[in-house]
């Protein structure tokens, strides 16, 4: 039985085209995200707020988005805090991030500030895995508030 180099090359790039399509991540993003840093205060009590813009599509099926700020000063203090639950719905938008004071080490100067726009896979309630879809480090300056 002789088979044709013509028709092995179609079999085998049907195959490869089958896997590949059968082994991507059922939910996986594909829309167009972004975030951005914008400014960085502190409070005279320590309260810390992080600022900036976001744009995205709604989640995947079984996903819901989130905002997460990073802050970092140069002798090591670093926070993390979630801004409100993002409205996905491909127009632009400003994000607000607040840590009280009792939790922030933070203060007036330089800090290198990182935005991510997560998307969280659930299994059933629980989260399933977290995917940053977009992110943003800017150096900036910690203003008083």
């Amino acid at each position: 039985m002789r088979v044709s180099t013509r028709r092995l090359a179609v079999t085998v790039l049907s195959t490869l085209t089958a896997a590949t399509a059968f082994t991507a991540p059922a939910e996986a993003t594909v829309f167009e995200q972004g975030i951005s840093v914008q400014d960085a205060y502190v409070a005279a009590d320590g309260a810390v707020t992080l600022s900036g813009a976001y744009h995205c599509e709604q989640a995947s099926p079984s996903g819901v988005m989130q905002i997460k700020a990073t802050v970092v000063q140069e002798e090591g203090h670093r926070l993390s805090i979630g801004a409100e639950q993002p409205v996905c719905d491909g127009r632009e938008h400003r994000w607000v991030a607040v840590a009280p004071g009792r939790f922030a080490n933070v203060h007036p100067g330089h800090a290198e500030v990182t935005a991510e726009l997560q998307e969280i896979h659930l299994s059933g309630v629980m989260p399933k895995s977290v995917a940053t879809v977009a992110q943003d480090t800017q150096d900036v300056e910690v203003h008083e508030h």
